[in-house]
């Protein structure tokens, strides 16, 4: 039942504008001629609409989400890259979750209440998201929002879903100021499920000086990425004080298909590693031109190197001696992943990569919060998942710090023949 000003608007506009009996017998009784009366009639309208558009942006949790609860299905977004340059990461995220949502449904529910996603796609582009991220919250009424997988597009959308108190998991988003605002202070709607860049760029750079014992590294960033440039930044700092140094740092822009110039820069520098921090679209290609020109010192990068295409573009012998950081391998015999890895391949007769056991994360994460809240209001159903602590995930247990990011474990993976082999595990 509706309360406040909104429906004696709504009452007033449709008997004043559309019967003109209201007029004959409230308003030309006071000696008010009708233009006067239609002055005020159309007032009134303009009101009403700027009520209700107050009312219906600013979810929060009020009328909508009581009616979620009442509701049998509970509707969860998946904001996407489903097409575009990224599209096999948003792919594999929206995969895993919905495992996690088949398993859940099969087990009954929650409380009863069955899920149902809605996926909205943005091209893998930032401009896309927030447009996405307004559909799947006005449009699909979702109770919370999974993805995108990229840290950009997640940026993009998370004013959106702010600005309407609904909550927003990033299975797969590894820039640190994803959870963060402008003063330091947590967004408290808004939660990773994976490692952040600092974590990853200091792993990689403390393995390339302790464990490749490397003194000299060259590195090619995509300086159109913060994610790419945040690891160059972190990996430069670790190295270096572990009395590394950086023959060179040269960058590239995404989309790119030309890297031999900047490759012969870096040959003539004579590194002993390079480390490319980037997407496997323009890292597969690196690769392959870099092994063409004579470079055969180690590759090193991070997480964003995991998917088939990498070997499919560069080739299985360009891999050799490749080693990126990431947060799960299928070879991992740790019973919780060899778990989700059995159930993953039943479902899709595939083994999944990192984005998929992300997106599977993410949904664990998601469904453990609404039984804890017992509701699907979003402040509160952010406060639960906040709240997480030792949930059992695919890739082992997983807490929330005080900035919202998991504590979990780290891998650094070697590519052997074409394939992804765990060489060190980090916590967990």
């Amino acid at each position: 039942m509706e309360t406040g000003l909104l429906p004696v608007f709504r009452k007033t506009l449709i008997y004043g504008i559309c019967n003109e009996g209201f007029y004959l017998k409230f308003y030309k009784r006071k000696g008010e001629d009708k233009m006067k009366f239609w002055k005020k009639a159309s007032r009134i309208a303009l009101a009403a609409m700027l009520v209700a558009g107050l009312t219906a942006g600013c979810g929060g949790g009020g009328g909508e989400k009581k009616a979620a609860d009442a509701g049998k299905e509970i509707v969860v977004g998946v904001n996407a890259e489903l097409t575009g340059n990224v599209a096999n990461y948003g792919k594999s995220m929206l995969s895993g979750f919905e495992l996690a949502v088949e398993e859940a449904n099969k087990a009954g529910g929650i409380d009863g209440k069955k899920i149902k996603v809605v996926t909205a796609d943005n091209k893998s582009e930032p401009s896309e998201s927030g447009n996405a991220a307004t559909k799947l919250v006005t449009q699909n009424k979702a109770i919370a929002v999974i993805g995108p997988a990229t840290s950009g597009c997640v940026a993009a959308e998370e004013p959106v879903l702010t600005a309407n108190k609904i909550p927003l998991i990033a299975p797969c988003a590894t820039a640190p100021g994803i959870t963060l605002q402008k003063d330091g202070k947590t967004k408290p709607f808004v939660f990773r499920a994976c490692f952040i860049d600092p974590y990853q760029g200091d792993i990689m750079a403390q393995f390339a000086a302790k464990d490749l014992k490397v003194k000299k590294v060259a590195i090619l960033h995509d300086s159109s990425s913060d994610y790419s440039k945040g690891l160059a930044e972190v990996f430069t700092k670790v190295f270096t004080a572990n009395g590394g140094q950086i023959t060179t740092d040269e960058a590239f822009l995404s989309k790119d298909v030309d890297f031999k110039a900047s490759l012969t820069k870096i040959k003539a520098t004579s590194p002993e590693a390079i480390y490319v921090p980037g997407y496997y679209e323009e890292v597969s290609k690196i690769i392959k031109q870099a092994r063409e020109i004579g470079l055969t010192c180690p590759m090193l990068g991070s997480d964003g190197w995991d998917s088939p295409k990498l070997v499919e573009v560069a080739g299985k012998e360009a891999c050799n001696k490749g080693y990126f950081t990431n947060a799960y391998t299928a070879e991992d015999k740790d019973p919780a992943v060899q778990k989700f890895v059995k159930a993953y391949q039943g479902k899709f007769n595939k083994v999944p990569d990192v984005f998929a056991m992300q997106g599977y994360n993410a949904g664990l994460i998601l469904f453990n919060a609404i039984k804890t809240a017992k509701t699907t209001d979003g402040t509160k159903l952010a406060d639960a998942i906040a709240k997480t602590k030792d949930l059992q995930v695919a890739n082992g247990k997983l807490t929330y710090d005080e900035k919202h990011n998991p504590i979990t474990t780290a891998l650094v993976l070697e590519l052997k023949d074409g394939k992804m082999t765990l060489n060190k595990k980090i916590g967990g």
